[in-house]
């Protein structure tokens, strides 16, 4: 069910909260969650309902082992590993197996079958928030203690807002909000405009968006010319920020409209000035939990350059790895490890500072951000080089092209909307009318919820009208 959709705008939301507000206690309303989030991700795949379940069992038994051997860190340690592996090969079978398949019957001349598994919807992000809940309560027990009830348990890994897409949350963000949460009118209205504007990003810029990408990445590469190689490549780096940054806005906001309070997890990246700033501000949820739970157990920068480069590798290979069973998705984690040493071991820091004070910082890390979105989104090693190749080519139909030249008419308009709203344009403005006077702010405030009403007005009826409407994140 995608939060974009008609069902799930007239059907599901509303009875969904308004049966949840009715309820009169914290264990009548968390029971309603859960119903509904069970329902949410069972509406589009039932049988993967109990493989979410036992994935939420089978953690939940494991943050109790920990809590139960306190005493025992030889046995925690054991559990914890168990927990992992376990999660893990989970992982493995649904996501890399008919991956593995393939390149070991291309290494070894074999024909082993494919089994042909269907991946469900939102495994990496369920498995990674599942795995958190066991590794915050033995990180820190005392500030994240076990869980016992296995509904909050249940209702933490499935909850609907974040489920299928995101962000990761974290068990220490939210442990307590499941059981001393207060709902408050101002969550409620801030809940519902983030997530109108979440929607709005979605429908009507990342959808756009998309059109002239997918015509882009669906040519042969011989018939692009460097004009459209790029304009489908800026397309594409636009659609997948305002598509992944809009659900997360959504998910924001539908968890404050229930009293939870989600961490941010974009910080307008096509601002950033270096790569180091860019990972720092894209998919924040995930890279921190890179960070947290393998860079720096593994040592992080406290130890020498060379372990810390080992390290840098590990994280880069893995995050590659988690988005997907495809070698593009394991270059484009190398090749953002290789600009992330490049700035952290051989960028001299006064080179650093004036690059990052400096346009060209934002121009450095633009062109090799929108290099990175080709290879993400080519669907094979030989295309994204074919691709790359179109756009640092004149070829034969020289800088600008008729194609592109009609898709810029076309898609004009929203072009040039996501790339102002790539950028904190209305946060600054905000900001601005805050320091005037308090009219200035309301009549600010008055003007940005007319143009939201009119703007969603218009993206619903874009979605009654079936446009084109998938998340690019679900495939994750």
């Amino acid at each position: 069910m995608l939060f974009s959709s008609g069902i799930f705008l007239f059907w599901f939301l509303p009875i969904t909260v308004a049966i949840y507000y009715l309820l009169p206690h914290r264990i009548l309303k968390n029971s309603w969650l859960f119903f509904v989030s069970i329902f949410f991700y069972g509406y589009g795949e039932p049988l993967f309902v109990l493989l979410m379940l036992s994935s939420i069992g089978f953690n939940y038994l494991m943050g109790l082992g920990i809590h139960c051997f306190q005493s025992s860190k030889k046995t925690q340690q054991f559990i914890l590993w168990f927990m992992v592996i376990g999660n893990l090969s989970l992982f493995y079978v649904f996501k890399y197996l008919d991956f593995s398949i393939v390149n070991a019957n291309a290494l070894l001349g074999t024909s082993y079958p494919l089994r042909k598994i269907t991946l469900p919807i939102g495994i990496s992000f369920f498995t990674f928030q599942a795995m958190s809940y066991v590794l915050d309560i033995y990180r820190n027990p005392k500030e994240n203690p076990v869980q016992k009830n296995p509904f909050l348990v249940g209702l933490y890994v499935s909850l609907f807002p974040q489920l299928i897409a995101g962000p990761i949350v974290r068990y220490e963000t939210v442990a307590k909000e499941m059981k001393e949460r207060h709902e408050t009118w101002s969550d409620f209205s801030e809940g519902t405009v983030r997530f109108l504007v979440g929607f709005l990003k979605k429908v009507l810029l990342a959808n756009n968006m998309a059109i002239v990408a997918d015509v882009a990445f669906s040519s042969p590469a011989s018939d692009l010319g460097m004009s459209f190689a790029w304009l489908g490549a800026i397309c594409y780096t636009l659609q997948i920020y305002f598509d992944f940054s809009g659900y997360s806005d959504m998910a924001i906001g539908l968890g404050k409209i229930f009293g939870f309070h989600f961490l941010e997890n974009f910080n307008y990246p096509y601002a950033a000035t270096s790569i180091t700033d860019f990972w720092r501000r894209w998919h924040i949820s995930l890279s921190s939990w890179f960070r947290d739970y393998v860079y720096i157990p593994l040592g992080g920068n406290r130890v020498g350059k060379t372990r810390q480069f080992v390290n840098l590798f590990v994280v880069w290979l893995l995050t590659g790895i988690w988005h997907g069973a495809n070698w593009t998705f394991i270059l484009w984690g190398m090749y953002y490890f290789v600009w992330l040493s490049f700035e952290k071991f051989l960028l001299p820091k006064k080179w650093k500072q004036k690059l990052e004070s400096s346009i060209f910082g934002h121009l450095y890390v633009m062109v090799l951000v929108t290099i990175g979105w080709v290879i993400f989104r080519a669907d094979t090693l030989s295309y994204a080089i074919q691709y790359l190749g179109a756009m640092f080519s004149f070829g034969t139909t020289g800088i600008v092209s008729g194609r592109s030249l009609f898709y810029v008419r076309e898609y004009g308009l929203a072009f040039v909307m996501s790339i102002v709203a790539s950028v904190p344009l209305f946060p600054l403005l905000e900001q601005w009318t805050e320091i005037r006077n308090w009219k200035l702010q309301l009549g600010y405030h008055g003007v940005v919820m007319v143009v939201i009403s009119v703007l969603f007005y218009g993206a619903v009826v874009s979605i009654v009208k079936g446009s084109y409407n998938p998340f690019i994140y679900f495939n994750f």
